[in-house]
C-alpha cells in the first residue's frame, strides 16, 4: 500500500557498508521501520543522511506492506526544516535523548495523531527557543498523557507520590518518592513549555530525570535505560 504521511525520525542504524535502517513514528501508522539502500553512496549521500538525524520531521511517500518487515521509502523531503536543533550542542543532545526515550516508549504500529501533533509542536518550540534546560523533563511528563500513564493529580496535595499506581498518597510506601522528591515532581507537573526555565537547579533536574526514567520503566514493558543520559548530564552539568 502506498502511503503519504509525516514521520518523526527516532533512530537510524547503519546496515552493512552503505545502507540504513531507520525507525520512524509516522502520523498515519505509528511506529514503522524502513530500509534505506545506498544511503552512504552517490553524490547525494550527505543529503540522504541529513534526513535521518534524531527528531527530523519528514514528509514521506512509502510502500507499507504491513507484514512486520522493513518498509521502503519512495520519496522523502523535510517537512519542518530545523534551524538549530541539529547544530546547537545543547539542543542536539536533548534531541538525541528524547529520540531514545521515544524509541523505547512507542511500540504500536497504529496511528496516535494527538501524540504526533504534540511532538511536532514541541520540537518546533525547541527549535525556536533558547531557554530549554527543562524541555526534556516537561516533554517526558506530557508524553505520559498520550501513552496512558499520566499521574493522577486528584490528591496532589498529599505528601508522597506512589510510582506504581501513579497517585499521590498520605502514606509512604516502598515505591513512593520521598517528600522532597514529591515536592520537586509536583513543581514539574505545573510546568509548560515557555514557563520560567530557572525553576530547577542542576541537581534537582538530575533527581527529576531519574524519577521520570524509573516511572517510565514501571509503566512500559521493555523500556530501557537510555544510553544518552550520561551525555545529557555532562552537557547540562
Amino acid at each position: 500500500m502506498l502511503v503519504k504521511t509525516k514521520a518523526i525520525v527516532l533512530s537510524s542504524l547503519k546496515f552493512q557498508e552503505k545502507s540504513l535502517i531507520v525507525k520512524c513514528f509516522t502520523l498515519s501508522n505509528g511506529l514503522k521501520s524502513y530500509f534505506v539502500r545506498d544511503a552512504f553512496s552517490g553524490r547525494k549521500s550527505n543529503q540522504k543522511i541529513a534526513y535521518f538525524q534524531p527528531l527530523s520531521i519528514l514528509e514521506i511517500e512509502a510502500v507499507h506492506k504491513n507484514k512486520g518487515t522493513l518498509e521502503n521509502f519512495k520519496e522523502i523531503k523535510i517537512s519542518t526544516p530545523f534551524q538549530s536543533i541539529h547544530t546547537d550542542i545543547y539542543k542536539s543532545t536533548i534531541a538525541m535523548f528524547i529520540s531514545e526515550i521515544l524509541y523505547y516508549s512507542i511500540r504500536e504500529e497504529e496511528a496516535n495523531e494527538p501524540l504526533f501533533n504534540y511532538l511536532e509542536a514541541a520540537f518546533q518550540w525547541l527549535d525556536n527557543h533558547d531557554q530549554i534546560a527543562n524541555f526534556h523533563l516537561i516533554l517526558m511528563v506530557e508524553v505520559t498523557k498520550y501513552l496512558g500513564f499520566y499521574p493522577d493529580i486528584s490528591d496532589v496535595d498529599m505528601p508522597y507520590f506512589e510510582m506504581i499506581e501513579g497517585i499521590f498518597s498520605p502514606l509512604h510506601a516502598v515505591s513512593s518518592l520521598t517528600e522532597h522528591e514529591t515536592s520537586l515532581f509536583k513543581k514539574l507537573l505545573e510546568l509548560k513549555l515557555g514557563n520560567n526555565e530557572k525553576v530547577f537547579h542542576v541537581i534537582e533536574r538530575q533527581i527529576l530525570i531519574k524519577i521520570l526514567i524509573e516511572y517510565y520503566r514501571l509503566h512500559l514493558d521493555g523500556f530501557k535505560h537510555p544510553k544518552s543520559l550520561d551525555v545529557l548530564k555532562e552537557i547540562f552539568s
